[in-house]
């Protein structure tokens, strides 16, 4: 596996890790469980790094010199392929021929290194998009910044390269099919998973909001993800603005958390989400966090309302699934995967636009009806556990071994 501009042993919400750090740890280790050996190559971002590092029986992380260790933006990679596809290869002739059965790379910086690979070892390329350039170019947020002509050219150079595609959705599928070319027949939908270990019900709302400091009687809408315009947790922000004008008694049980960091575009003005809590006068109401590690994540699901997601563009949203498994309702943005991963009116709500004022509507459900969160949570907790990562690691192996057979049956028509 190739993971190039994000390790899979950063912590996710903040910088460039996020559900794709989340996706390739838990694919891998599951895959590893069904007896498929995964090394997964990633930059190293700190001298301090050992080469190679144990993630799980099976599963070998590789850390890979390219450029220096920080200060490197997803922006500037490009430059540094050349260098990591070198270390790649270097740790490649150290081994015996034929030990790499399969390239499996994520998003398109990998997939640049992936295509060479798979060309100098005669190995399939499946390839995982992840997001797409043209698809993220179609909903920016107001003051995002576009991806690149280059991006979108070394995505479509990707797609006729690859031997497989996985997309996370139908949707996902069809958007490769039609802003890329893609080959219906050589793209697969596999649907990411969720923990459902970590990410479940646990002891309930109380105890976790107890746990947090929280108070027990709150509305807590909660936002859970890096801070970039992408993302819009300024809407949920916007939103709370207006619940708070028409209802003023509000207030006094309003939480709003905002777990995450700073990231892609959001670098530019860190502290812009604070100024603007300050500016709708609800900064008393607003919690900012810093991304926390997994199992406190669950908590913060488990104590939430519900979970807010008003991103622009998302290739699945798997917080809104990790949520959904702790036993709380998700209010998001009809975009994306996010229409599979919520079910409409049973286990969340999602919004058409992006609208503070269509939020509001769907938080006030909450407030009007204080049977609705522990009701929509058990309808969450049930519909979240269709997605498994074994039945994600199960239906990836097979694209795998049809990525395999394709390449064997061309190889023997060429030799035969």
């Amino acid at each position: 596996m190739l993971s190039v501009h994000t390790s899979p042993l950063h912590q996710p919400g903040t910088g460039d890790a996020g559900g794709m750090n989340v996706y390739i740890v838990e694919l891998a280790k599951q895959l590893a469980a069904l007896g498929t050996e995964v090394e997964i190559f990633t930059r190293a971002t700190t001298g301090a790094l050992p080469p190679a590092v144990e993630l799980a029986p099976g599963v070998l992380v590789r850390h890979v010199d390219a450029g220096p260790y920080e200060g490197l933006s997803k922006e500037e990679l490009p430059a540094q392929l050349c260098a990591f596809t070198h270390g790649v290869m270097q740790a490649w002739a150290g081994h015996r021929p034929g030990h790499y059965d399969l390239v499996h790379s994520h998003y398109w910086l990998s997939g640049h290194v992936g295509w060479l690979a798979s060309e100098r070892w005669g190995v399939p390329l499946v390839h995982t998009m992840h997001t797409m350039a043209k698809v993220k170019n179609a909903a920016l947020a107001e003051g995002d910044t576009p991806e690149p002509p280059a991006r979108v050219i070394g995505e479509t150079q990707i797609v006729r390269a690859a031997d497989r595609l996985i997309a996370n959705t139908a949707e996902e599928a069809d958007e490769l099919v039609r802003h890329y070319a893609a080959d219906p027949r050589e793209t697969a939908v596999v649907h990411p998973g969720v923990n459902l270990d970590r990410f479940r019900p646990a002891d309930g709302r109380a105890a976790a909001r107890a746990r947090l400091g929280l108070p027990q009687h709150a509305l807590i809408p909660l936002f859970a993800g890096r801070i970039q315009p992408l993302k819009a947790p300024d809407i949920l922000l916007r939103a709370v603005a207006l619940l708070v004008r028409e209802q003023p008694a509000l207030r006094g049980r309003l939480v709003v958390p905002v777990v995450g960091g700073p990231s892609g575009s959001g670098l530019a003005k860190p502290e812009g989400l604070q100024k603007l809590a300050a500016r709708l006068g609800i900064a008393d109401l607003v919690w900012f966090r810093p991304p926390v590690g997994q199992e406190q994540l669950a908590d913060w699901y488990r104590a939430a309302s519900a979970l807010v997601m008003p991103s622009y563009s998302e290739s699945f949203g798997l917080v809104a699934v990790e949520a959904q498994a702790c036993g709380t309702p998700v209010v998001a943005a009809a975009v994306g995967g996010l229409p599979v991963a919520v079910r409409d009116g049973v286990s969340g709500y999602l919004v058409a636009g992006h609208e503070p004022a269509e939020y509001a509507r769907a938080l006030r459900r909450f407030v009007d009806d204080g049977t609705r969160v522990p009701r929509m949570g058990d309808a969450a907790a049930r519909h979240a556990q269709r997605f498994g990562w074994d039945s994600t690691a199960a239906d990836t192996a097979d694209v795998y071994a049809a990525a395999l057979h394709d390449r064997h049956g061309r190889l023997r028509s060429l030799h035969g």
